[in-house]
């Protein structure tokens, strides 16, 4: 499972929050390192939330063409005293 760019995001202020409130130094460098590598995570959360709408939107634009040359080879017939097979018009 990959983490989502909100997810890392609540876990760098949550780790944030944990420097500021820490007593102990070796606490809070531990708690700081943390949350810069949920900052690093967010950042490649983003990314990849990005790269998968690209790829979605190139295959909702490839479905779009593929409707659109459908839909002019539609009117096209071989037979066209006769109606479409799918569609219920076929007259016998």
């Amino acid at each position: 499972m990959k983490p989502t760019a909100i997810m890392c995001r609540a876990q760098q202020t949550r780790q944030l929050a944990l420097a500021a409130n820490a007593v102990l130094p070796n606490v809070r460098d531990i708690a700081t390192t943390a949350a810069a590598a949920w900052a690093k995570e967010a950042l490649d959360a983003d990314k990849r939330d990005k790269r998968t709408a690209l790829r979605q939107q190139g295959v909702m634009d490839a479905a779009m063409a593929l409707e659109l040359i459908a839909s002019k080879d539609r009117g096209f017939s071989e037979n066209p005293d006769r109606g479409f097979a799918d569609t219920g018009n076929v007259r016998i």
